[in-house]
């Protein structure tokens, strides 16, 4: 990624509030993302990749209760987004990288080394395990984790009160919003916004739900590891 056409892909950043510093970061994740072929990604063209995880990432600071969070969970990290792009955009803020499979895991902790991205720390968890952050962070991410009342369950006891659920979804889907409004309030949750985002040229259909904690989550919550997807909530 060194040459002039192996660096167009720092246009599709351009709308982002970033520094050379920041983009140079940005590279060296996106360059381990599609050199490493054991990255956990589809995605090997370095310009498709900075599209559909850089800059769908960062679209998220677009929500001023993501932008101004201290402590942030992002859940099934996957490859590391949003949560390493977020936390290159944030320097200020902790994110915790929260994802189950040791491969993935690996795969996050050397690129954010390898990136001197000092402000993010991998959890090897599942959410529903992870005790430590329980009512502990200011905002949680989730992008094409789950159905969204599972995403909601996995999320709610995580927050602190008046923290903010941010996630990612596709093209809306009333049904599936219907048994998320029914979720959100048994876990003391309230939809805030449904958000419609373009993060790069030729993007469609792309939302940010955005929920906020107004009350305590149920002290049964999480229930144990694979019981939301087995049971929803709000079906």
């Amino acid at each position: 990624m060194g040459g002039a056409d192996d660096r167009a892909w720092e246009a599709t950043l351009a709308g982002f509030d970033l520094s050379d510093g920041d983009i140079a970061r940005l590279g060296i994740v996106l360059e381990a993302l599609v050199r490493d072929e054991h990255a956990p990604t589809a995605l090997r063209d370095v310009g498709e990749a900075a599209k559909n995880h850089l800059a769908d990432s960062l679209v998220g600071l677009d929500v001023d209760l993501l932008r101004d969070g201290r402590v942030i969970a992002d859940l099934g990290a996957g490859a590391g987004f949003p949560g390493l792009a977020l936390a290159v955009a944030m320097p200020d803020a902790n994110v915790r990288l929260v994802e189950s499979q040791r491969r993935k895991c690996e795969f996050v902790r050397t690129a954010a080394s390898a990136a001197g991205i000092g402000n993010a720390t991998v959890v090897c968890s599942r959410a529903e395990d992870w005790s430590a952050g329980i009512g502990a962070n200011d905002a949680v991410v989730a992008r094409a984790l789950a159905p969204q009342p599972v995403v909601l369950e996995y999320a709610a006891p995580l927050l602190a009160l008046g923290g903010a659920l941010i996630d990612w979804r596709g093209r809306r889907n009333e049904a599936e919003e219907l048994a998320a409004t029914a979720a959100a309030s048994t876990l003391g949750l309230r939809l805030r916004e449904v958000r419609r985002v373009r993060p790069f040229a030729g993007a469609t259909d792309r939302h940010l739900h955005v929920f906020v904690k107004e009350r305590e989550t149920p002290s049964h919550f999480p229930r144990r590891a694979g019981i939301a997807r087995k049971r929803p909530l709000g079906g």
